[in-house]
C-alpha cells in the first residue's frame, strides 16, 4: 500500500474514533431512569414510556405522522428500537399514527385486543405487522409485563378475549394499564369510559396512583367522581388537540379534578409532557 494512501487511511481511522467517543460517552454516561413522555400528536393518543433498562415502550400513536417528529425529539438518533408497541384500541385518533412508526422504527413486539374494525388505517397497520412479521399478541385478560427489577406494566383491562368480536362502543375494549417502577405509578386509561370504571371499581384493581392519563381526552363520557376518588392522581393528564371539533376537554370532568386538588397538565396547552 503507497504511504500516503496509509497515512490518510490512518487519519481518516483517527477522526471516526474522534466522532464516535461523543455517542460512546453519552451511552455509558447516561442515567438509568425511567422517563415517561405524552407525547403532542394533536387530538390522539401517544405515549411513550423509556425505562431504566433501556426498553422503549410506545402506547398509541395519535392520527398521523406526528408521531415521528415527537418521538425524534424523546429518543436519539441512534435508538431506533419500539420494543413494545401498544394499541389501545382501534379508533384513528390511536392507530393512524403507528402505521409511519412501524415503517421507520424496527418494532420487537405488539399487543392489542383483536377486536374487529374495519376502519382502512387499522386494516393498513394490521397488513404492515403481517408484512414485518412481527410478534402480535392478544390481550385477553390482566397480566404483569416486567421490565426489570421493580418495574413491571400491570395490565387491568380487557379482562376476556375481544379476538374477532364486533363491539358498538370501541371506547370500551381500550387496553387499561399501570406503569409502577421505581416507586412511580401511571395509569394509562385509553378511551375507557364510565362502564369500564365501575366494572374496574367492583373487581377491585384500582388504587391510588401518582399520574393519571385522563380516558378519553377529558370527555365526559370518562372520569366518574368515584372513579377519580379511587385512583385520587397527583397530576391528571389530558392527551387533546387544539381547538378539536370535540370539545375535549370537558369543562364539567376539569372542575371535577379541580375541587379534588389535582394538577390538570394538558398536551394542547402544555406541548409534550415529560416526567
Amino acid at each position: 500500500m503507497p504511504r500516503k494512501l496509509y497515512k490518510i487511511l490512518i487519519i481518516l481511522a483517527i477522526i471516526g474514533i474522534f466522532l464516535a467517543l461523543p455517542v460512546f460517552w453519552m451511552t455509558l454516561s447516561a442515567e438509568n431512569k425511567l422517563e415517561v413522555a405524552f407525547l403532542d400528536i394533536g387530538q390522539g393518543d401517544a405515549s411513550l414510556i423509556k425505562t431504566p433498562f433501556g426498553q422503549n415502550i410506545l402506547i398509541d400513536g395519535g392520527q398521523d405522522y406526528k408521531i415521528i417528529e415527537r418521538l425524534e425529539e424523546e429518543l436519539p438518533w441512534w435508538d431506533t428500537t419500539i420494543d413494545l408497541m401498544i394499541l389501545t384500541h382501534p379508533h384513528n385518533d390511536h392507530v393512524a399514527g403507528l402505521i409511519p412508526v412501524l415503517e421507520r422504527y424496527k418494532v420487537n413486539k405488539i399487543f392489542y385486543t383483536g377486536v374487529v374494525h374495519t376502519a382502512p388505517s387499522y386494516l393498513e397497520w394490521l397488513k404492515l405487522i403481517r408484512e414485518k412479521n412481527i410478534p402480535l399478541i392478544i390481550i385477553d385478560r390482566p397480566q404483569k409485563i416486567i421490565f426489570g427489577n421493580s418495574c413491571f406494566l400491570d395490565i387491568i383491562y380487557p379482562r376476556k378475549s375481544l379476538l374477532g368480536k364486533s363491539v358498538n362502543n370501541l371506547n370500551n375494549t381500550s387496553i387499561i394499564a399501570e406503569l409502577d417502577c421505581e416507586n412511580r405509578t401511571v395509569l394509562f386509561m385509553g378511551d375507557a369510559e364510565t362502564e369500564v370504571e365501575e366494572e374496574l371499581i367492583k373487581t377491585g384493581d384500582l388504587g391510588s396512583v401518582e399520574i393519571l392519563k385522563v380516558g378519553h381526552h377529558g370527555s365526559n363520557t370518562s372520569s366518574n367522581r368515584e372513579f377519580l376518588q379511587l385512583v385520587n392522581p397527583q397530576k391528571a393528564v389530558i392527551s387533546v388537540g387544539k381547538d378539536n371539533k370535540f370539545g375535549h376537554p370537558s369543562r364539567r370532568i376539569i372542575k371535577r379534578l379541580e375541587k379534588m386538588g389535582v394538577e390538570i397538565l394538558r398536551t394542547d396547552l402544555d406541548g409534550t409532557i415529560r416526567f
